[in-house]
């Protein structure tokens, strides 16, 4: 009996999708005992307070003040802190799959009109931060691919479009959800599968 249940194909992704949903349970967990979306949300006020503060010209004394370098350090922050960076870097390195990140190129370039018009051209430098940033996450995602096996790389992207939805979620306005603090759960993924091919279990 047993074997004609394994054999029907109805019921085989229903155990990856438990894989899935457990990555995503236990990565929800991590994230919220690491306060992952507090901390991200934490630093960005910080560096805003630290080097984005104030409206004066610049200065000898205060030349973080002026709207070059506010332009520059708040459009970076922006467009580099989020769930939606991280996750659509690893996503391209892994897999190819840009669309996530052509998403959120979309909606940097509207942002970064807004700010150009009020905070000058040191928005556009911001690009560079971008590329060095974003281009880190996917080269050592592409790195880190060749130690993943098909099975791996398949839940990883799973679970990474659990947090996509969660990420549509938030677009729309419709859900407030804590989306970094899953972020854990891709990289749980790949370490769960791991354990059960160790195991002797086929994925």
């Amino acid at each position: 009996m047993w074997e004609n249940v394994m054999r029907d194909r109805s019921f085989t992704p229903q155990i990856g999708d438990l894989h899935v949903l457990g990555s995503v349970l236990l990565g929800g967990i991590l994230g919220e005992w690491w306060r992952i979306e507090d901390r991200l949300e934490g630093l960005g006020k910080a560096l805003e307070r630290r080097f984005a503060a104030g409206t004066e010209p610049a200065s000898a004394a205060n030349p973080a003040s002026s709207p070059f370098t506010r332009g520059f350090v708040t459009a970076s922050l922006v467009f580099c802190v989020g769930p939606m960076t991280i996750l659509g870097s690893i996503q391209d390195g892994l897999s190819g799959d840009y669309h996530l990140l052509a998403i959120k190129s979309m909606l940097d370039g509207f942002a970064a009109l807004a700010f150009a018009s009020t905070l000058g051209v040191g928005v556009i430098f911001a690009a560079l931060t971008v590329l060095i940033y974003q281009g880190g996450l996917s080269l050592s995602a592409g790195l880190a691919q060749t130690l993943l096996t098909d099975p791996m790389v398949n839940e990883m992207t799973a679970a990474g479009g659990v947090l996509i939805l969660g990420i549509s979620l938030v677009l729309l306005d419709l859900k407030r959800v804590r989306v970094a603090n899953l972020l854990p759960a891709i990289f749980i993924a790949p370490a769960i599968v791991a354990i059960l091919q160790w195991m002797g279990i086929s994925i």
